[in-house]
C-alpha cells in the first residue's frame, strides 16, 4: 500500500517538474526532476526494509511488538494491562486487504499498534488478546 502513495505521488511529480522546467527553462534545466525518480527508488527500498522490521510474539504474560530499521523499538504489553484491543481499517487498507489492530492501555504513551495484518488474522489476535487481558486482569 504504502508503495503504491510512494509511486503514485513521486512519479507524476517527477514527470510535471521535467515536463514545465523543460518547456519554460531548457532541457538541461529539466535534470532536477530526477530527485523525485531517485526518492521514489530509495523509498521502495526504504519501505521494504521497514516493512520487514516489523515483528509480534503473543508470550504467556505479555504481547512483545518489535519494528525499526535505524531506530529500534520493543514495546511489551502485558495483557493484565489492556483496556481496550481495536481492529481498524481506514479505505486505503480496506482496499488492499489490510487492517491495523490497535492496543490501548492505562498509560498515556502507549503507542502499540501492529499494522499490515490481513482482517481475518486482526480479528483473530483482536479476540485473543482480548481473552487474555480478561483473563489476566480478573485477578486485580
Amino acid at each position: 500500500m504504502r508503495r503504491t502513495l510512494l509511486v503514485a505521488v513521486l512519479v507524476p511529480l517527477a514527470a510535471a517538474l521535467g515536463l514545465v522546467l523543460g518547456l519554460t527553462a531548457g532541457p538541461w534545466w529539466a535534470v532536477p526532476a530526477v530527485v523525485p525518480l531517485a526518492a521514489a527508488v530509495w523509498g521502495w527500498r526504504a519501505l521494504a526494509r521497514n516493512w520487514a522490521s516489523w515483528r509480534y510474539a503473543e508470550r504467556a504474560d505479555d504481547l512483545l511488538i518489535s519494528r525499526g530499521v535505524v531506530w529500534r523499538e520493543l514495546t511489551v504489553v502485558p495483557y493484565g494491562r489492556m483496556q481496550l484491543v481495536e481492529v481498524t481499517s481506514g479505505p486505503l487498507e480496506r482496499h488492499f486487504g489490510l487492517a491495523r489492530v490497535q492496543l490501548h492501555t492505562a498509560a498515556a504513551t502507549t503507542d502499540a499498534h501492529i499494522p499490515g495484518l490481513a482482517p481475518e488474522e486482526a480479528e483473530r489476535l483482536r479476540d485473543r488478546l482480548t481473552e487474555l487481558g480478561e483473563a489476566r486482569s480478573a485477578g486485580l
